[in-house]
């Protein structure tokens, strides 16, 4: 069975069967003769049971439990249950929250930020959880290296594709100049990385967090 007629039976992208198959969740035989992936109706089922508990908002590392029988149905769906309780009891904090800063009747100029903020830190320490502002402007912060490091590793790639395809049109370009150009684009692939790295390493680290000290 080819994966677009499990799309159709299954009712779920092509992207996310392979994103199931990547996180080994399901795993389709392959063809003898071409390698290509063969599905058959236990992989469909097998995917079925994947959506219904993503559905259901199951983490997928409690679903792989459930497949290696670490964990049962029922117990899986209690601690669910649990976790959705939590959630939604922070939930109501938030809404009573927002609620109290409505009936204060306060404007941006006047609203005293640093009562609520005191009664959310007491909050905390009962075990309610808030947004990590943190996390959230870490993740935010990780976005434009990558973007330019994907961007300027393409730029290079390309280079180096034009260079090779260039050399292979003229004979005359001296093999030696071709590898020293070659040599030099991919080193700056290579400073490239390593500068995302050290930079993604600095982000997390706690660049981002020194207001923490103030």
């Amino acid at each position: 069975m080819k994966i677009y007629q499990v799309e159709e039976l299954v009712g779920i992208t092509k992207k996310n069967i392979r994103f199931y198959e990547d996180q080994g969740l399901v795993c389709p035989n392959r063809n003898s003769d071409n390698g290509y992936r063969d599905y058959n109706m236990e992989d469909v089922k097998c995917l079925n049971k994947i959506k219904l508990f993503r559905k259901l908002e199951v983490p997928l590392e409690e679903i792989r439990k459930l497949q290696d029988n670490s964990i049962s149905i029922t117990a899986c769906l209690n601690n669910h249950i649990e976790a959705i309780s939590k959630k939604k009891a922070e939930m109501d904090v938030l809404s009573q929250m927002c609620k109290e800063i409505i009936e204060s009747n306060e404007d941006i100029e006047t609203m005293d930020a640093e009562k609520y903020l005191e009664d959310m830190e007491r909050l905390e320490k009962g075990g309610v959880s808030f947004m990590d502002i943190k996390r959230v402007d870490v993740k935010r912060a990780k976005r434009g290296p990558k973007i330019a490091a994907l961007v300027w590793i393409i730029l290079m790639l390309l280079s180096i594709g034009t260079v090779i395809y260039t050399s292979r049109m003229d004979d005359s370009t001296p093999i030696g100049y071709i590898i020293i150009i070659i040599t030099i684009l991919a080193a700056t692939i290579v400073g490239v990385c390593v500068s995302l790295v050290q930079r993604l390493k600095e982000i997390d680290g706690g660049e981002l967090n020194e207001a923490d000290k103030y």
